[in-house]
């Protein structure tokens, strides 16, 4: 007996190791962005990446219940979720891209949602004069013309697709 996914579940096994990846490297460019290149994150912008740490895990069951033969409504459910997870993430990228080029209001609570950075031995107070906390309708970067929100957008509509088409595919 081979470990290797049957015919009827080959397609989901590699949707979801592609979803996992893929899901994982983009949340880790968000993540690169705030850590290394210096970018504060909003709050919208934390909420944006909600979807991509449930479905990382979530993908990753959905190739281990491929590989280990499970019965395949199994993967498929789960590669289901995730394409539900990532349609949630789109939602979350329009609105938040919307706020941004003021189609609509954004949350009347949208500002800095992590500490503030080390004030360098100076007081709170002298900080406030260097720290600006991030808002959720200013685009902090823009690339092509697209803001972060405006790429995760694109990224969460990728992914759905993937994901739904993995879930519905006939055996390979």
């Amino acid at each position: 007996m081979t470990s290797m996914p049957t015919p009827t579940t080959r397609p989901q096994a590699l949707t979801a190791l592609f979803l996992a990846v893929a899901m994982a490297a983009t949340v880790g460019s968000a993540l690169g962005f705030q850590h290394l290149g210096g970018y504060i994150p909003c709050k919208l912008c934390y909420e944006q990446r909600i979807p991509y740490y449930v479905g990382v895990p979530l993908m990753l069951l959905a190739l281990v219940a491929a590989t280990v033969r499970l019965p395949p409504v199994v993967s498929r459910g789960l590669l289901f979720a995730g394409g539900l997870l990532m349609a949630y993430g789109l939602y979350l990228g329009v609105y938040h891209s919307g706020v941004e080029w003021g189609f609509w209001p954004g949350p009347t609570d949208c500002g800095m949602v992590v500490a503030p950075p080390d004030t360098g031995g100076k007081g709170v107070l002298d900080a406030l004069n260097t720290i600006v906390p991030p808002s959720c309708d200013k685009a902090a970067l823009r690339i092509l013309g697209l803001s972060l929100a405006g790429w995760n957008a694109i990224a969460s509509l990728a992914l759905a697709i993937v994901a739904f088409r993995g879930a519905f595919a006939k055996a390979g």
